[in-house]
């Protein structure tokens, strides 16, 4: 399987797609991650021609990012839904997803824009793009949105299924 995924890319998103409807994901947030794993192999993409290196570079710039759109590290985020070892982003509402695309095509954009050279200059792209994202978070809860979850995506969906069925 592996050894076809490698001649076919295409059937490695398809096992992806399989696998979060086997965890219960919705179709319209399954849509939403795999628009969120593009525009971060975008944002990463410019990160490396900036001289950003992968690794410990990407996670404190990711966590930067974090701080500034959400309010929190990327640890007390993952803290705050009770995440061990699962990842972050297959644990975000729709919303947060997309306001986490936000900030991360915001700093793509403006990483364009500037050409930065290091990680310290990428790093002040990032909190603009991140600005952007928070901004946006701040205004959706002036107008009584829910932005953050402790919740993950699943438990949401779950949630609303239950729901549905007791419309039925």
């Amino acid at each position: 399987m592996i050894i076809d995924e490698a001649s076919d890319p295409e059937l490695a998103i398809e096992r992806a797609i399989r696998t979060y409807r086997n965890l219960g994901y919705s179709e319209s947030w399954i849509n939403q991650r795999l628009k969120s794993i593009e525009v971060r192999k975008n944002l990463t993409d410019e990160w490396e021609r900036s001289g950003v290196k992968q690794g410990r570079e990407y996670a404190i710039l990711t966590d930067l990012m974090y701080r500034t759109w959400a309010g929190m590290s990327a640890k007390e985020y993952k803290e705050f839904k009770g995440l061990k070892k699962e990842s972050l982003r297959d644990n975000m509402t729709n919303v947060e997803l997309i306001l986490n695309m936000l900030a991360e095509v915001s700093a793509t954009e403006i990483s364009k824009n500037e050409n930065p050279e290091n990680l310290e200059q990428s790093a002040e792209i990032a909190v603009s793009g991140a600005e952007v994202a928070r901004d946006a978070r701040k205004s959706l809860e002036k107008r009584g949105a829910k932005t953050i979850s402790s919740k993950n995506a699943k438990e949401i969906a779950d949630q609303q299924n239950l729901l549905e069925e007791d419309k039925g």
